[in-house]
């Protein structure tokens, strides 16, 4: 049976309509797509994000441990701060992506939910004489996000005169309808924004005093297609869709959830094997298709006839008008403003190589 938000019900209530994906029942718009995705880019809108997952670590090898896991630098995190990084395998494979968070006695760790059991599985099999316990805490806590130009502002409404953090990732606690909430900065549609983890207990009252406060400033639930229209305009890559375990670090373009500099990691020799050598052989780049017709998940791009990549996800952007893509290229197609074909049942659809994120590209 799929996962259900704590907010099903009251989503029902405001026209939610929903789907199954990533074992989880999630509202995939609430009755208008277009105005959804509209609220985002000029008020601000309300993300549910209750499939998110949130492991919590402690001990006094904590650090160390984690930092010889995950990609990027830990050291420098004092508390309240926070990061990107991703879990790697001995190959340098992407196991997941996940958002690191430093609180005064803990570091927790905060990825989509569907990878918790490979996060454990694969942290525990190299926990052995670490002073480290994993507590996971998924289930005590649900993320909402708010998203757009009128994000801050309706959250200082709502907050008073708390210190709201100032950098992506970094994060502040918070007191709000008597629960202690954890506010992180976080952007996920080229547009300011900030996740809300907030303790079960006060989910669904912190819903209604976000909707019913932000009503004055254009608030909108908004679901998971407009979000996913946002997502790729911004070009970044979800796990599970343009990208998995099957792909290195360095062909998704997460620039920012590696260091170069911090040492030894699990997956480091393979990284800084293929840095030294310059390049990978593939890469996600962007696409903008001619017509009016997106391409699918797995549709060939070419060319001259000769497959040079796959597309992993495509949108019709509202912002820009026109279809838009995701997908690896070899690497002598990389360079914007490159002419290839996308193979769509048959029919050849023009495109061009864009540079990331589309909704800024010109």
């Amino acid at each position: 049976m799929a996962k259900q938000s704590l907010l099903t019900d009251f989503h029902r209530s405001n026209g939610a309509v929903f789907t199954e994906r990533d074992s989880w029942l999630l509202p995939v718009h609430f009755g208008d797509v277009a105005a959804e995705y509209e609220t985002v880019r000029r008020a601000v809108g309300l993300f549910d994000l209750s499939h998110r997952g949130l492991l919590q670590f402690t001990g006094p090898d904590r650090l160390t441990f984690l930092q010889g896991m995950l990609s990027n630098d830990l050291r420098p995190l004092k508390t309240f701060d926070g990061q990107y990084a991703t879990l790697l395998s001995q190959q340098g494979k992407v196991l997941a992506d996940l958002r690191v968070l430093c609180a005064l006695n803990s570091l927790y760790l905060d990825f989509w939910e569907n990878l918790k059991d490979r996060i454990i599985e694969h942290l525990n099999r190299y926990l052995v004489a670490d002073e480290v316990e994993i507590a996971d805490r998924s289930g005590e806590y649900a993320t909402l996000s708010l998203q757009g130009t009128n994000a801050e502002t309706l959250l200082r409404d709502v907050t008073g005169p708390a210190d709201l953090p100032s950098q992506s990732a970094h994060h502040a606690m918070i007191n709000l309808e008597g629960a202690a909430v954890c506010v992180v900065r976080a952007g996920h549609a080229d547009e300011p924004g900030f996740d809300l983890i907030i303790p079960n207990a006060a989910v669904e009252s912190i819903a209604r005093r976000l909707t019913d406060s932000g009503k004055q400033f254009g608030i909108r639930w908004v679901g998971g297609e407009a979000q996913n229209l946002l997502r790729i305009e911004a070009g970044v890559p979800r796990y599970g869709i343009d990208f998995s375990e099957e792909n290195l670090l360095l062909e998704v373009g997460l620039d920012h959830a590696v260091s170069f500099t911090k040492g030894c990691y699990l997956g480091q020799e393979v990284v800084e094997r293929i840095r030294s050598r310059g390049h990978v052989n593939r890469k996600l780049c962007g696409l903008s298709l001619d017509g009016q017709t997106p391409a699918e998940s797995g549709d060939v791009i070419q060319v001259d006839g000769k497959e040079i990549g796959r597309v992993t996800s495509s949108v019709v952007s509202p912002r820009l008008k026109r279809p838009i893509a995701l997908g690896y290229l070899q690497k002598d197609f990389w360079n914007a403003g490159t002419t290839v074909t996308i193979n769509r049942a048959g029919a050849q659809i023009r495109a061009v190589v864009t540079a990331l994120p589309f909704a800024t590209s010109s």
